[in-house]
C-alpha cells in the first residue's frame, strides 16, 4: 500500500505521516530529507529531483511488497498523479490522504514556532505558505483537520478514516 501524503507545510502532514510509518512499520520518504540531501550532497538546484527519486525509491519498496509512507506537499495535480501511477506500476493500492489546518491563526502559528528537523533546511515563512501553489483536489483523498486538536486525536482520527475507506 502507498500512503500519498499531501498538505502545506505546518499542517501536520510530516508528524501523521511519520506516526503512520511507525504504526505500520512502513517505510518513510519525507522529501524534505531527499532534497536537502541534494542539495547538499550534490549542489543541485532542486526542482523536481527530489519528487523523481522518490518514486523510484518507493517502488522499489513497494515491489518487496513494503508499504510505503510518501511525505511531501504534493501541491499540485502532476506530482499526484505521479505517485498514483507509481502505486498503480507496481501493483499495489494506494490512498491520497490531505492533511489541512483550517485555522489560519493556528497554521501561521505554527508555521512561525516550529524547528526544522532536517539539518539544514530553510523553513518556509508564513508569507511562503500563503503563496505557495496548492491546487485543488480532482480526485477522493482523507482529509484530516488537525486544527484545535492533539496529535493523539488526529493520529486517531487518521486510522478511522483509513479502516473505513478499506
Amino acid at each position: 500500500m502507498l500512503y500519498i501524503f499531501a498538505g502545506l507545510p505546518g499542517s501536520g502532514k510530516t508528524t501523521l505521516a511519520r506516526r503512520l510509518a511507525a504504526h505500520l512499520c512502513a517505510v518513510f520518504l519525507r522529501i524534505d530529507t531527499i532534497e536537502q540531501g541534494l542539495r547538499d550532497l550534490c549542489h543541485v538546484d532542486v526542482q523536481g529531483e527530489g519528487y523523481g527519486m522518490s518514486y523510484r525509491i518507493a517502488a522499489d519498496n513497494l515491489r518487496l511488497g513494503m508499504a510505503v509512507i510518501a511525505d511531501s506537499c504534493n501541491p499540485i495535480e502532476l506530482t499526484r498523479r505521479a505517485w498514483e501511477q507509481v502505486a498503480i506500476e507496481a501493483g499495489v493500492r494506494y490512498v491520497n490522504i490531505e492533511v489541512i489546518c483550517s485555522d489560519p491563526a493556528e497554521h501561521r502559528r505554527r508555521v512561525e514556532t516550529r524547528d526544522p528537523t532536517v539539518i539544514g533546511l530553510r523553513l518556509p515563512t508564513w508569507q511562503d505558505v500563503v503563496d505557495r501553489e496548492y491546487h485543488a483536489w480532482s480526485v477522493p483523498r482523507i482529509v484530516v483537520d488537525t486544527a484545535g486538536r492533539n496529535e493523539g486525536e488526529c493520529f486517531d482520527a487518521l486510522l478511522s478514516r483509513l479502516t473505513q475507506a478499506r
